[in-house]
């Protein structure tokens, strides 16, 4: 049955001229069938660059799909699943945001792509957790608003000397504070000669024990070091799914096993079959919207 299913896919894609493009925190199945899997900073530059395909089904979440399609405004962009949420995403309101600006006019805006189309509207540029540090530190101003993620603007600020203005003050990641300081103990036991990589999603406390702090994308990159052997790794599980299947000989444990992204679960090999049938469910960003939050994103995009 699943065989039918990918041959269905395959089929498809043909016909209609589709891409596939899927996150890192996929499950298996879908990785297999991406034309191309990364983190968000990978997926941005590979949207901004599709100019063979008419369709891009988005295996990921909802903002992602908003920014494939604010990037590519002339390819129909379809998420297989429309219940696929980002919780960070949805913790800052565009009112919050514009409260922010309004208390501190002279701040530049640096908004995490984890967020909605509309409230990167506001943004005076956008970045991911790859280039966050850089992003920062490229601002004229000494001060900036960061919105949603806590941990990453911290994080951010720590790397550039810069002073954060963090909006909401508790926006996070479910899935990576779920990750302790004891975690990074216990692995340190258990596995006394493996390295260690977290997400700078993660707790402060956190980053700090371990070896290395990366994105998705800076893991896959760690993970090709001929150097390394034994990597434990603090993000999403399906990230070692990843890591696993294109470094084989090596060995990559979850910090935690049940660090999930249950919204990343929802997207199966069935729903991508039906989201190319029906061409369901097409992210739609409003024009204006769509064009003030492209300022920002396309400024991450000339920095990288």
């Amino acid at each position: 049955m699943t065989n039918e299913i990918i041959r269905e896919i395959e089929e498809l894609k043909k016909e209609k001229n589709a891409i596939i493009l899927a996150h890192n925190y996929q499950p298996k199945e879908i990785q297999e069938i991406a034309d191309f899997v990364g983190d968000s900073l990978e997926l941005c530059i590979k949207a901004n660059n599709v100019d063979e395909a008419d369709i891009i089904v988005f295996c990921g979440v909802n903002f992602m799909a908003e920014t494939a399609s604010i990037i590519s405004p002339d390819k129909k962009v379809l998420l297989p699943d429309n219940r696929a949420n980002c919780q960070m995403a949805d913790m800052v309101s565009l009112d919050e945001l514009k409260k922010a600006k309004a208390e501190h006019p002279d701040c530049e805006v640096v908004l995490y792509v984890n967020s909605r189309a509309e409230t990167k509207s506001e943004a005076d540029i956008v970045c991911t957790s790859a280039n966050a540090g850089k992003i920062v530190s490229s601002l004229k101003s000494d001060n900036f608003i960061f919105a949603p993620d806590h941990n990453l603007g911290i994080y951010s600020a720590k790397q550039s000397g810069k002073n954060p203005i963090i909006v909401p003050e508790d926006g996070h990641c479910y899935v990576h504070t779920m990750f302790k300081p004891e975690d990074i103990k216990k692995a340190r036991e258990d596995y006394p000669n493996a390295k260690i990589v977290v997400h700078p999603e993660c707790n402060d406390d956190v980053r700090q024990l371990a070896d290395y702090v990366e994105s998705t994308g800076g893991m896959v990159r760690l993970a090709k070091d001929p150097e390394i052997k034994q990597l434990v790794v603090g993000t999403e599980i399906d990230l070692v799914t990843r890591l696993t299947r294109e470094n084989p000989g090596k060995e990559f444990i979850p910090l935690r096993r049940d660090a999930f992204c249950l919204t990343m679960k929802i997207i199966t090999l069935e729903k991508v079959l039906e989201a190319l049938k029906e061409e369901k469910y097409e992210v739609v960003v409003d024009k204006e919207i769509a064009a003030k939050a492209r300022v920002g994103i396309q400024k991450m995009l000339d920095l990288s």
